[in-house]
């Protein structure tokens, strides 16, 4: 090897050995600097000297600004309960706009009120009946009907003569239907016009008069609530929809074969008591897996009560609407009779 490649293989040594000293040198001092910085911290903790600095208001804005603190983040809104009580409401009081939290559900919503409002807002309006079984907010008298007859044939008319009124169609047990009352022409002397109520008691008993009432019978409730909002009429909370229509068809098809049982038999309203049934409803109307969960009446009545389910049925099927709504093929119904 020649003196000029010898110096030359000396001085890349020294340069490579130089090098790797100075990355010792460099990881030295850095581990230094971390060792010192952390006893720093340590020791500031020791003596709580952190807790006592504060951080500059404009890095706290500009913090906010990026990552809002959590006690300022909106909470997300609680998951409410869909309404799992059917009511009867009348229809001429519906409401344009759904209850934001009520338990009850019915063929159309009402917002509660009553005519004389309340100081504080309670789950139900105040209601001045008699009985406490039931939610009603009406007394609606029973009304018997004359028995099914057969269809009158159609009347044969010659030319020239006049055609009678069309025939009624004929009307089937158990059929979703509800009688129109015949027309009663009324004569009147000349127009004449209604003189305007004087009084709120005159104002409701003439809108009673007129407006359409719930469609079964039963008594109105007693509840000591209160309403916030006035009203002519006392209303609930409930919330409209496809399934309330539907138990509308149903409770009224069950009530009417019930009461048509009881008249058989010459029932005479001197046995109270309840008897309270479950069963599977089907999305085509069938009635399936009927039981008795509770009664306090004879085995005749309660017999009774059974018959009143499943002789209407099957019932009408399902609208669309509802059968997403219930999001199955069938669902669990709780039928509550009360013998008084």
């Amino acid at each position: 090897m020649s003196a000029a490649e010898s110096a030359s293989a000396r001085m890349t040594l020294r340069h490579r050995l130089w090098e790797d000293s100075r990355l010792v040198r460099a990881l030295a001092a850095s581990l230094l600097l971390h060792l010192l910085a952390y006893g720093a911290f340590k020791a500031g903790q020791r003596m709580r000297v952190w807790d006592k600095l504060q951080v500059p208001a404009w890095v706290q804005k500009a913090t906010d600004a990026i990552v809002p603190p959590l006690w300022s983040r909106p909470a997300p809104p609680e998951p409410r309960e869909a309404p799992v009580m059917f009511v009867e409401v009348n229809p001429a009081h519906a409401a344009a706009t759904p209850p934001a939290d009520t338990k009850y559900y019915a063929a159309v919503s009402t917002v509660a009120a009553q005519p004389e409002p309340a100081a504080e807002e309670k789950p139900l309006p105040r209601l001045d009946g008699t009985q406490d079984r039931m939610l009603r907010t009406e007394d609606t008298p029973l009304s018997r009907g004359q028995p099914l007859q057969p269809a009158p044939l159609q009347p044969v008319t010659k030319p020239g003569e006049e055609a009678g009124p069309p025939p009624r169609p004929a009307e089937t047990p158990g059929a979703l239907t509800m009688a129109k009352p015949a027309d009663v022409e009324r004569k009147t002397d000349g127009p004449s016009e209604r003189p305007r109520p004087r009084t709120l008691a005159e104002a409701r008993a003439r809108q009673a008069a007129t407006e359409p009432r719930l469609t079964t019978a039963g008594e109105k409730a007693r509840a000591e609530g209160g309403a916030r909002r006035r009203a002519i009429a006392t209303t609930l909370n409930a919330v409209g929809s496809p399934m309330g229509a539907y138990d509308a068809q149903i409770v009224a098809a069950i009530q009417e074969r019930w009461f048509a049982l009881l008249d058989q038999r010459n029932y005479a309203s001197d046995r109270a008591g309840k008897v309270v049934l479950e069963f599977k409803l089907h999305y085509d109307g069938r009635v399936t897996d009927l039981r008795v969960v509770q009664h306090t009446v004879d085995e005749l009545l309660s017999l009774l009560c059974q018959k009143a389910v499943l002789d209407p049925a099957p019932y009408a099927r399902w609208p669309a609407e509802m059968r997403r709504l219930v999001n199955g093929d069938s669902r669990e119904v709780r039928f509550t009779f009360f013998y008084n």
